[in-house]
């Protein structure tokens, strides 16, 4: 084992503690999966509800559609897209990506800086969609972790030193990887690009010293209250959105 791959290890093995939002995050993925995908079974989809789920569904379960959006003033669509996914692979590897890249980042800044990061990428990769497919039914929190990717990249390259540089790079790996992989599976690399500029712009802009952190503490964790308040708003409008239909 090179010194490379020891010092990866290390950062996977230390990033896995104290990982409460990311959790968090994690468990709302899969409940709101598991949900769907138990909608689908009771329509009569069986499998395919839950490898390939169809678009009526996903979008009956909170997937982004700009039309609606903008003609019906559905705007909870512009958050809980990404917490809908098109399948068990599509869940699967968000997941992966986001149990690897976001305890680190969690423990490096805090639990409300990260959802203010997640947040600003949920909605800046959306309004990308807009610009490049505004008809398209998207789905998935890619676009949100492609903003922690972002996010991790330019905010450790201002850190600097051995250990800055080689998260740094370490993140940059996952950046590549899930781009090629949103190449093969045809997946949103609008959202993709969008959410790793947010990320990266907010990332060249945070505070590094703890002195610096300290002073906007009081300010990141209002704008943390306020994220977590509309996701959990923007999730009981999708039932809500039921009844009106």
């Amino acid at each position: 084992m090179n010194a490379r791959y020891r010092n990866q290890q290390f950062f996977l093995k230390n990033s896995l503690r104290g990982s409460s939002l990311v959790q968090i995050l994690i468990y709302a993925n899969l409940i709101l999966f598991t949900l769907m995908v138990l909608h689908g079974t009771v329509m009569g989809l069986g499998m395919k509800a839950i490898m390939n789920p169809p678009v009526d569904l996903m979008a009956h379960w909170g997937a982004q559609y700009w039309p609606w959006v903008l003609n019906n003033g559905e705007w909870w669509r512009c958050i809980t897209y990404a917490f809908t996914h098109g399948g068990l692979i599509h869940l699967g590897f968000n997941m992966v990506v986001l149990y690897q890249v976001g305890p680190l980042l969690e423990a490096e800044i805090g639990w409300p800086r990260l959802l203010t990061v997640y947040m600003t990428s949920t909605l800046l990769a959306t309004l990308a969609g807009l610009i490049w497919h505004p008809v398209a039914v998207v789905v998935g929190a890619s676009g949100a972790i492609f903003g922690l990717i972002g996010f991790s990249i330019t905010f450790y390259h201002r850190v600097g030193g051995g250990l800055g540089l080689q998260r740094r790079n370490f993140m940059f790996q996952w950046a590549v990887m899930a781009f090629v992989f949103g190449f093969i599976v045809g997946a949103d690399n609008a959202a993709h690009l969008g959410g790793a500029i947010a990320g990266a712009a907010m990332g060249w802009f945070m505070p590094i010293s703890i002195r610096s952190q300290r002073k906007t503490d009081g300010l990141f964790k209002w704008i943390a209250m306020g994220c977590a308040v509309a996701i959990v708003i923007s999730i009981v409008f999708i039932p809500i959105s039921w009844l009106a239909n």
